[in-house]
């Protein structure tokens, strides 16, 4: 599986996408989750079963739901409380029930 997570520089995504991993890890599964930033979506996106969108991008959704439609990505808003959490668990299961279900 392959996720993508996306904030408005790429720094938070970061520290999400490496607890992604760790929690990914920790349950014996092979994820691949890379952060983004806003200006590098549209390339990031090729290959992505899901993406994960930061709670603070919400007035520019459109347009990143945009993109992620055009490349058949479903979308999920990572709640606040998902971003801050110490491990990655909860991303984790977002991301794993929405891979595919469309966006």
């Amino acid at each position: 599986m392959r996720i993508i997570v996306v904030c408005g520089a790429g720094a938070s995504s970061t520290f999400i996408a490496h607890r992604i991993r760790q929690a990914a890890t920790a349950r014996g599964m092979t994820v691949e989750a890379r952060a983004t930033s806003e200006s590098r979506l549209v390339d990031s996106l090729d290959g992505a079963d899901v993406l994960l969108v930061g709670a603070h991008l919400g007035d520019r959704i459109g347009l990143v739901r945009e993109h992620a439609h055009a490349a058949s990505v479903p979308v999920v808003i990572l709640p606040e409380s998902a971003a801050a959490a110490p491990d990655g668990a909860t991303a984790l299961d977002l991301a794993l029930e929405f891979a595919g279900a469309g966006s």
